[in-house]
């Protein structure tokens, strides 16, 4: 990596969750390539070969100015991993509804323009459920997403916002949510993640904990078959990362819960390789 210069966005001083043992992942990979940059304050990206979001944490908390980022890096012509069309795309969940044309099944999802108490009584007769999921469409580490029962009131906090509503699904409990790693297209390593007691979040700042797992088959299939309508959707080639989230129903049905082109964690610790790979397909990408 001889000369090589990647700036890594990442979050602002203020940002609360600790990106401390990730960002020694990427410098024990990448050495001196490695710049770490507020992605706020990023602006002059002449000096860089490559330029990764990987550690944009908190971004959706300052939508205008991340898609304003996007606008600067497309419009300059910079070497970005993922491709800036790809990172738009990915922003806002809205692209579950467009996999979910191409014949993913994801957790079902009702899209509210305006979150209130109809919509979720709406969602629960559409779901015949009692318990719901609501979340931001651009979001991220869980913010902005709760569980509600029947007895719940409407979030202050997202009360008339767009929002997603989708049913809870009591086995990210019980099994828990499983992610699988692709590097330059190719599979890397999975693992399973399990809330806290009494817990719906699986990320590690709400106590959720995770392993290393042998994918069921229905996940690995799931995954391909969302990456390979990702790239016919987008007209992208193999990605330098993706993370694919899944979850198996009640029924027994795994579906995509979110796909990961960001700044997912990769949890490169459970990487066979410990993450010889992922900084490879990085690499190329410049």
């Amino acid at each position: 990596m001889s000369g090589l210069r990647i700036a890594i966005l990442c979050p602002t001083p203020e940002y609360e969750e600790d990106w401390s043992h990730i960002k020694g992942d990427y410098a024990r990979l990448l050495g001196d390539s490695a710049v770490f940059i507020d992605w706020t304050k990023a602006n002059d990206f002449s000096g860089y070969d490559l330029v990764t979001p990987l550690l944009a944490w908190g971004y959706p908390r300052d939508c205008a100015r991340w898609f304003a980022l996007l606008d600067q890096l497309e419009a300059e012509n910079v070497r970005v991993s993922n491709p800036v069309s790809i990172l738009r795309w990915n922003s806002d969940k809205a692209y579950l509804a467009e996999l979910e044309a191409a014949g993913i099944p994801s957790v079902p999802t009702i899209w509210s323009a305006l979150l209130d108490r109809v919509a979720l009584e709406d969602a629960r007769k559409s779901f015949n459920v009692e318990t719901l999921i609501v979340k931001p469409p651009i979001s991220g580490g869980a913010d902005g997403t709760f569980r509600l029962n029947r007895d719940d009131n409407v979030p202050d906090s997202v009360a008339g916002q767009r929002m997603m509503i989708q049913p809870y699904v009591p086995n990210i409990a019980e099994e828990g949510e499983y992610s699988l790693f692709y590097f330059a297209g190719a599979f890397s390593h999975s693992i399973v993640k399990r809330p806290a007691k009494g817990d719906f979040r699986v990320q590690e700042q709400y106590g959720g904990r995770e392993e290393a797992v042998t994918a069921p088959d229905g996940a690995l299939i799931l995954a391909q078959r969302t990456l390979a309508a990702t790239a016919k959707i987008t007209k992208s080639g193999p990605l330098a990362y993706a993370r694919v989230d899944i979850l198996r129903d009640g029924n027994g049905v795994f579906r995509l819960m979110e796909l990961e082109l960001i700044e997912p964690s990769l949890f490169l610790r459970f990487a066979p390789d410990e993450g010889a790979a992922f900084a490879q397909a990085l690499v190329s990408s410049a």
